[in-house]
């Protein structure tokens, strides 16, 4: 009768363990090798006046037609508040700009207490312009004319602040040096059409919606940044690049201006499968032709790694090894 009892306690046991490890050993679906299946997949984007939207809407049909994933983009407050959605669950893709991603990943600057250590690179897109966005009656022809001005910097937490606390230091200014808004891009090009704002500073690919619809009605101006001055950025901060917003990009603005810019890129929760995020940076990248938006042509798989300044999925790593693309 023991011998019996053993065995049968035995056979229990291994029973038991089979289960348990089916069952991922009970740590809820093994999400710590990126195996978490996904049949609805939400791509947190930004405002309807920016530029993430309306590509975050084109990816997601992109997808859904591609992969049979059920897809669908989803306004936001942009580059910080998707890093935290990535970090809480909320959404499994997310718009950010590369800066943004990386205090996100470092846990610096609004992320000092708010470390996201579950974000992953699926790719860089195209660059994110800082604009200067004024009108021609204001006067205001440089940064430094900003100086005691209404001036939007971009709402509270974003990218855009950031951005814009950056170039005022390196002209030797601060927030408090102007009457600083935090708006969004269509509240600050309202800002600028109805008199209550006189500039604003809007990270965003051009041409940006919301600046469009303002040069419809206003004269507009984009203010430049010195070449000196750029290169003093790039020094301390490296994720800027030199960029240049073409003559003819807004209506009436007939020079070209030279500014810089951050890189728009996409990310994703680092315990979605392999097979998902590939599945979904392929039918991105050799689905381009789809995207209507100006931006579209700059996005392009062998410029998806530029810029990349954290770790890469191992979804998009397998798409852009077999595309022979590695990063700079």
């Amino acid at each position: 009768m023991k011998k019996r009892s053993l065995f049968l306690s035995t056979a229990l046991l291994l029973i038991l363990s089979a289960v348990l490890a089916a069952c991922g050993g009970g740590a809820g679906g093994g999400s710590s090798d990126g195996d978490e299946k996904v049949d609805f997949i939400g791509i947190a984007t930004g405002g309807t006046g920016g530029t993430y939207y309306p590509l975050g809407g084109t990816f997601a049909k992109i997808i859904e037609d591609e992969t049979g994933i059920k897809a669908s983009a989803s306004t936001s407050g942009a580059s910080a508040e998707n890093m935290a959605s990535i970090k809480d669950g909320k959404t499994e893709i997310a718009f950010t700009q590369t800066d943004i991603a990386s205090y996100a990943s470092e846990g610096t600057q609004m992320f000092s207490d708010n470390k996201v250590e579950n974000a992953r690179g699926i790719a860089t897109l195209y660059p994110e312009t800082i604009q200067i966005v004024t009108t021609k009656k204001s006067g205001i022809k440089s940064v430094e004319d900003l100086k005691g001005k209404v001036v939007s910097v971009g709402e509270a937490g974003s990218g855009t602040l950031l951005n814009a606390e950056q170039i005022l230091e390196i002209h030797g200014m601060k927030l408090e040096d102007l009457e600083a808004r935090n708006l969004s891009f269509d509240d600050s090009t309202t800002g600028i059409q109805d008199g209550t704002i006189d500039a604003a500073f809007i990270t965003s690919g051009t041409p940006t919606g919301a600046v469009e619809g303002l040069a419809a009605t206003e004269d507009i101006s984009i203010v430049p940044v010195d070449s000196a001055k750029i290169a003093e950025l790039i020094e301390k901060y490296p994720y800027y690049a030199e960029d240049e917003i073409p003559a003819g990009t807004y209506s009436k603005v007939d020079e070209a201006i030279t500014t810089v810019a951050v890189r728009a890129m996409l990310v994703t929760n680092a315990d979605i499968s392999e097979d998902v995020i590939y599945d979904v940076t392929k039918a991105i990248f050799e689905n381009t032709d789809q995207i209507t938006h100006a931006k579209g042509k700059l996005i392009k798989a062998e410029n998806g790694l530029k810029g990349m300044g954290i770790e890469l999925h191992p979804g998009a790593k397998k798409y852009f090894d077999e595309k022979g693309i590695s990063a700079e």
